[in-house]
C-alpha cells in the first residue's frame, strides 16, 4: 500500500487511488478500494448534495450492486406500471412484488459517498480536476499519474478512475468514443395530495412520437418526476413532446420546481476504458443502458469494477502489470455489462422502427411482462433472456432484418384503447 513520501510534506502525499467525480460510479468506485484498506481521495466539483437530472428508479441490478448495509432512501415502491403509445391504448399491469423503488438522486448519492467515507476513502469537494498527466515535469515516476486541479495543485496517485460524468475530461484522457447520444429532459412538478395519490406506487411510461423516444411519469411523495428522452438533434421537437405530455397529464397547471436537461453517451463498442493507470467507469466511460438509458445500475456496477481493478493497478510495479490489470477490468466489463448494452442496441433498433409492437407485446403478451419484471427486479437482464430464450433471440434477428419496417400505432392491439389493470404474481 502507497503511503506519504517520508521526506515531504503533505501535499507530496502519494494517493494510492484518486476518483474524480461523486455521483454513484465514484462513490461505488472510491467505496470498493477504500474497504481494501488502501489510500483513497474521492474528488467533486459541486458541493453536496447537488441535483442531478435522473428518474430515480433503483431497479434490481442497482440493489444487487449496492455496498452492504446501505439502506435506500425510498420516496415510493413501485407495484404496477401505465404504459401508452403516444397518449393512446393505455393500459396498466401490476405486481404483487415490488417492481422498482424510487430515489431522489441529492440524497441517494449523498449516503453513497457517505458509505466511502466509512469505508476509509477521504472526500474533497468543491475541487475541478482540469486535467490527469502521467508523462512530463508533474510526475515523479513511471508508478504516478498526476492529477491537475483548476487553480495548478497536483494531487498524485498510483491510479485514477474517471466518474466524472457524461462531459468527462477522464473520459478524453482516455480516448472515449462514443455511438450514441440523446436529450433528456425532465421537470420536478410538486402536486397537491389527490394528485399524489393517485400516482402512489405506479409510474408511466410512454413510448413518445420522435423514433426511440419515450416519456416517464416517477412518483416521489409530493412530487412528480416527469421527463422525456429521444435522439440528439430532434431538441425542438424533444421540448414540445415534454410540454404535450405535460398537458396530457393535466400537469399543466403545476409550476415545477426543477426543470433541467442532460446528455446520455453511449460507449462505441471499440471505446478503451483506460490509458495507463487511468480508468473510466459510469457515464464518463459511456456505460448505460442503450434502448431505456438507464445508467445508475451501469454506475454502480462499473464503479464497482473499476474500484477494485483501480487496487491493483495502484500496485502494479511495472507497464506490463499495469496493462494486464486494465485489460482484466475491460474484460469484466465487456462480459457482462457490454454483453447488455449489446442486446440493449439491438432492442433500440427495433423500437425505433416499431414501438407499437413493444406497447402491444408488453400489455398483451404474458411473457413480455415477465421479462419485464424479472429485468426491473433483478432476476434476468436483457443478455441473460436472450441468451436463455432461443425464441426471443430469433424474434430479436427477424425483427432486426426488417429495417424498413413502419412503426405503425396499430401494431398496438385496438383492444388495449382503454386502461385495463392485469395482476400477475
Amino acid at each position: 500500500m502507497s503511503g506519504e513520501n517520508s521526506s515531504a510534506g503533505d501535499e507530496q502525499r502519494v494517493w494510492d487511488v484518486v476518483v474524480v467525480g461523486a455521483g454513484p460510479a465514484g462513490a461505488s468506485a472510491a467505496y470498493a478500494a477504500a474497504v481494501t484498506g488502501r489510500r483513497v481521495l474521492l474528488l467533486e466539483k459541486a458541493e453536496l448534495p447537488r441535483y442531478k437530472t435522473c428518474g430515480g428508479g433503483i431497479i434490481g441490478p442497482s440493489r444487487d450492486a449496492l455496498p452492504p448495509g446501505f439502506e435506500l432512501p425510498f420516496r415510493d415502491r413501485v407495484h404496477a406500471v401505465t404504459f401508452s403509445l403516444n397518449g393512446r391504448f393505455t393500459r396498466t399491469r401490476r405486481s404483487r412484488q415490488m417492481l422498482f423503488g424510487l430515489i431522489n438522486r441529492p440524497e441517494f448519492d449523498q449516503r453513497l459517498v457517505e458509505h466511502a467515507q466509512k469505508a476509509g476513502a477521504e472526500l474533497r469537494t468543491g475541487v475541478t480536476v482540469s486535467r490527469v498527466e502521467q508523462h512530463g515535469s508533474a510526475v515523479p515516476d513511471r508508478r504516478t499519474v498526476a492529477v491537475v486541479l483548476q487553480g495548478g495543485e497536483t494531487i498524485l496517485a498510483r491510479a485514477v478512475v474517471g466518474a466524472d460524468g457524461s462531459a468527462s475530461r477522464i473520459g478524453a484522457h482516455v480516448g472515449v468514443k462514443l455511438d450514441q447520444v440523446d436529450l433528456g429532459l425532465e421537470a420536478e412538478i410538486p402536486v397537491p395530495d389527490t394528485v399524489a395519490e393517485d400516482w402512489a406506487g405506479r409510474v408511466l411510461i410512454d413510448w413518445g412520437p420522435m423514433p426511440g423516444s419515450y416519456g416517464w411519469v416517477f412518483p416521489k411523495g409530493d412530487t412528480l418526476t416527469v421527463g422525456v428522452i429521444s435522439a440528439r438533434g430532434e431538441g425542438a421537437a424533444t421540448k414540445r413532446y415534454l410540454e404535450d405530455f405535460v398537458a396530457r397529464l393535466g400537469l399543466a397547471g403545476f409550476e415545477p420546481s426543477v426543470s433541467s436537461g442532460h446528455l446520455t453517451r453511449c460507449r462505441a463498442d471499440d471505446s478503451p476504458l483506460s490509458r495507463g493507470r487511468v480508468l473510466v467507469c459510469g457515464d464518463a466511460a459511456g456505460l448505460l443502458e442503450p434502448w431505456t438509458r438507464e445508467g445508475i445500475s451501469f454506475a454502480l456496477r462499473s464503479g464497482r469494477l473499476a474500484g477494485e481493478w483501480a487496487v491493483r493497478i495502484a500496485e502494479a510495479h511495472d507497464a506490463v502489470d499495469t496493462r494486464r490489470q486494465a485489460l482484466n477490468y475491460a474484460f469484466a466489463i465487456k462480459a457482462g455489462l457490454g454483453a447488455e448494452m449489446g442486446v440493449g442496441k439491438r432492442m433500440l433498433g427495433v423500437f425505433e422502427r416499431r414501438p407499437g409492437l413493444f406497447h402491444a407485446a408488453l400489455t398483451t403478451f404474458p411473457p413480455s411482462w415477465k421479462a419485464f419484471k424479472g429485468i426491473t427486479q433483478g432476476s434476468a437482464s436483457l443478455a441473460d433472456l436472450v441468451r436463455t430464450h432461443p425464441m426471443a433471440d430469433r424474434a430479436l434477428m427477424a425483427l432486426d432484418r426488417r429495417q424498413d419496417a413502419p412503426a405503425e400505432a396499430s401494431d398496438a392491439a385496438g383492444s388495449a384503447e382503454s386502461e385495463e389493470d392485469a395482476v400477475s404474481s
